[in-house]
């Protein structure tokens, strides 16, 4: 791994993404700061590049100048693994160690690195350049990825530096962590988007790679905590996973409990697809089609019924 991949210090993070303007993921217009790691493998996600807490190696070969006129990242590579097929490149990954010496050199960026090390400071530089529009909207800094707990030291760092520069504060969690670490982040958030994917303990295991368990019972803590945090619980709304009336009725039932706690459904898109291959991984809901409008939209409103009806 290259110096600039490596975090110099104890209180450093991995970032792969700074998505600036971004207005659907808390409130008001947002800076979207994406840490890397997840501990799920959830069979949708759209950002593969999050899953791994250490930065890796992506390759895109429709980039590719080709092996007859570019030899840089051959040259470069320590270990091997880039070779070649036909007129451009392959990745070994067996052999990559994603040092990233072979992105380094590459001029077209065909290879390049998911992920980087910075400080609190680096990136709260960065969020604070958008600050008008978060007085303005009501808006500010939201941590996401993967799963930002997977670094909850340094979400925390990120966390009190916005606080301390009065940068409003969001978290999206999928809530799969050690209870302490969840409460550690969250006493430094203003809102909290909690994903709850499934009820059903099966599906969830085999769609996700863990059990709802924690998840659910994280949930319960984090309300009983912060009674005054403003949560927001959504369910990605998967085709073949959770896209029944059933499915929705008992996450609903659920938090039916937790008053004053919002509910969204958020629609399935296969925008992340390209990166798989990037990666040199395979995309599991491959021809899955994205939840007709009129079916997710009757979900929706099943959903506004059932808090009417309260």
């Amino acid at each position: 791994m290259t110096e600039a991949n490596t975090p110099k210090t104890k209180k450093d993070g991995i970032v792969f993404n700074i998505q600036r303007y971004s207005v659907h993921d808390g409130p008001g217009i947002r800076t979207i700061v994406f840490l890397k790691g997840c501990p799920l493998r959830c069979q949708w996600c759209a950002n593969p590049e999050s899953q791994q807490r250490q930065p890796e190696l992506a390759y895109n070969d429709n980039k590719c100048i080709g092996t007859e006129e570019c030899f840089y990242c051959f040259k470069a590579c320590p270990v091997g693994a880039i070779q070649k097929k036909a007129e451009k490149i392959q990745v070994d990954r067996e052999l990559c160690t994603n040092c990233g010496s072979c992105a380094a050199s590459c001029p077209s960026q065909a290879l390049n690195m998911y992920g980087k090390s910075m400080s609190a400071k680096e990136v709260l530089d960065t969020v604070e350049q958008d600050s008008i529009f978060y007085s303005r909207s009501g808006g500010g800094m939201t941590l996401s990825g993967g799963e930002p707990l997977s670094q909850a030291d340094f979400a925390t760092e990120l966390l009190k530096e916005a606080k301390r520069r009065r940068i409003n504060t969001t978290i999206e969690t999928c809530g799969y962590a050690d209870w302490e670490k969840l409460e550690q982040v969250c006493a430094y958030v203003d809102n909290i988007l909690y994903d709850i994917k499934s009820m059903h303990p099966v599906k969830h295991q085999a769609f996700t790679g863990v059990s709802n368990e924690r998840i659910l019972e994280n949930l319960k803590k984090l309300y009983s905590s912060f009674p005054n945090k403003a949560i927001t619980v959504r369910t990605p709304v998967i085709p073949g996973f959770n896209d029944t009336e059933q499915d929705i009725l008992a996450i609903l039932d659920f938090i039916a409990d937790m008053p004053g706690v919002h509910y969204e459904l958020l629609g399935y898109h296969r925008l992340g697809e390209p990166k798989y291959n990037y990666l040199g991984k395979d995309y599991l809901l491959s021809g899955i089609m994205p939840l007709a409008q009129n079916r997710l939209a009757a979900l929706k409103q099943l959903v506004q019924e059932h808090f009417n009806s309260r």
